[in-house]
């Protein structure tokens, strides 16, 4: 049995914006459902990519404090779809190359997911980068804010899923992508 989901739209009666900051806005929509209105609020983001870049069975890890969170988290690359017109693909070869200090010679684009359907418009398009190399960072760019004290770690794959499955790693786009990867080892490794 497959199992899916599937497009579908209520209709909106009316939407006004309350907030807009310099990543993402906030609006809320009337909703008309079976004779009745009701309002939902909707957090307008960019979208986002997320990379899991691998070399000889480790994955590139870093450390980032996230102040929503109020600790530093366990991530994978990632980074926001801010520049006008990039495909998501030329994105996460920025973002590995700005975070990780990395270009790779071969991707492969894994899954789009939405990180919090019920208030976010945020989608992530995750990518499986291998064949890594380091390279200088580009000319211009300097770490700023949060990334300025980011750090960098290679651990085995199988460590970060161990640390995952204890709860030990929380950042939802880092979850999703260990499972997603253990999946295709798995399939991939001879019975």
């Amino acid at each position: 049995m497959r199992i899916a989901d599937e497009p579908a739209s209520w209709q909106v009666s009316s939407s006004r914006q309350e907030f807009k900051g310099a990543v993402v806005s906030v609006r809320v929509d009337t909703l008309l459902a079976d004779s009745h209105t009701f309002e939902r609020e909707v957090t307008v983001h960019p979208g986002a990519v997320a990379i899991v870049a691998i070399d000889d069975d480790k994955v590139l890890l870093l450390s980032q404090y996230r102040h929503a969170a109020q600790r530093r988290m366990i991530e994978i690359p990632a980074g926001l779809l801010d520049v006008d017109g990039e495909p998501p693909l030329e994105a996460a070869k920025r973002e590995l190359l700005e975070e990780g200090g990395l270009e790779a010679d071969s991707w492969q684009y894994l899954l789009e997911y939405l990180p919090s359907p019920g208030i976010s418009t945020e989608h992530v398009h995750l990518y499986l980068a291998t064949d890594v190399h380091e390279v200088d960072p580009p000319d211009g760019f300097t770490a700023e804010h949060e990334e300025a004290s980011m750090t960098k770690m290679w651990v085995p794959f199988d460590d970060l899923v161990d640390a995952v499955a204890d709860g030990a790693v929380r950042n939802g786009v880092t979850v999703v992508a260990s499972l997603v990867v253990s999946r295709l080892r798995h399939h991939m490794s001879p019975s």
